[in-house]
């Protein structure tokens, strides 16, 4: 099944008395570039999260974010009793020793804005809160998978009516074709008559070399491999599971042999045509780039 590599999930996980959310984002990418914003709390799952975008997502510029919203504190403070009462015993005897009578209340209010008066005590991440987050983050790529598979399934029919269309617009070069090489060979012969003497010209020979000329500009090849790779384009499509890299490979044939008729073409109306399946095939490339 064909999917985009623009999507969104998001999730929701309450375990404790924390709401643990999950978003995440993703746009195209030749590669899988995951930029993961997550609390210090779960630093050390990164790897084992980062394998689990990975196999989920395979590919594409990820943004992926975790955070919590809690009810309570989510770290133990305490005051180092210690600490304060040397900062006052000390800043006390300074005083005293300066004939200065301390505000007492002030006094611990200064000191309680210094260095390490207060121990934090980080949480540790246990094994039920560890499920939980997984549970959740595969829940945010499944949810994600099922936006990718939407987007997938419309890009696959813009593309395959563009396809369509230049096959449509391949059908109707035929038709100006008698009448070029009526033109070119028209043309080549009354520019003979221009430079030289047509009665010492071996008509044979003039024959031969402009039926080699019209062989050079003849489009047959082009035309017909433009229509097996039209075909292949959209036998990739619908018989592959990521076939973003190889159809974007097919599209370069496709414009290959385009851009082949254009410069055999020697006639307005099949430029024209040739214009217009350029066109077409532009708009193929730039979807094809988010096709994972």
């Amino acid at each position: 099944m064909v999917k985009s590599m623009t999507g969104f999930g998001k999730t929701t996980v309450e375990i404790k008395n924390k709401k643990i959310v999950i978003e995440i984002k993703s746009l195209n990418s030749k590669q899988l570039d995951l930029n993961l914003r997550m609390p210090a709390l779960y630093k050390e799952k990164e790897m084992e999260i980062r394998s689990m975008v990975k196999e989920g997502l395979d590919r594409g510029k990820v943004d992926m974010a975790v955070y919590f919203d809690s009810s309570e504190s989510d770290r133990a403070v305490a005051i180092n009793r210690a600490v304060v009462e040397q900062y006052f015993g000390q800043l006390t005897e300074i005083a005293a020793q300066l004939g200065v009578e301390p505000d007492k209340n002030a006094l611990l209010q200064t000191i309680m804005r210094f260095p390490d008066t207060l121990q934090v005590q980080a949480e540790q991440l246990d094994e039920e809160e560890w499920q939980a987050l997984r549970a959740g983050i595969t829940q945010a790529l499944a949810e994600i998978d099922k936006f990718r598979i939407q987007e997938g399934r419309a890009l696959i029919r813009d593309i395959a009516h563009r396809i369509d269309l230049i096959r449509e617009l391949a059908s109707q070069v035929p038709q100006f074709e008698g009448r070029r090489v009526e033109v070119v060979r028209q043309r080549l012969q009354e520019r003979i008559c221009e430079w030289t003497d047509v009665k010492c010209v071996d008509q044979n020979r003039l024959e031969q070399e402009i039926i080699y000329y019209l062989e050079k500009l003849d489009i047959t090849e082009e035309k017909v491999r433009l229509a097996n790779h039209c075909n292949y384009f959209m036998e990739t499509v619908e018989q592959e599971e990521a076939p973003g890299r190889k159809i974007g490979f097919i599209a370069q044939e496709i414009g290959r042999e385009i851009n082949t008729m254009g410069s055999k073409a020697n006639d307005h109306d099949i430029q024209k045509l040739v214009v217009r399946m350029k066109d077409e095939l532009e708009k193929i490339k730039e979807q094809s780039l988010n096709v994972l």
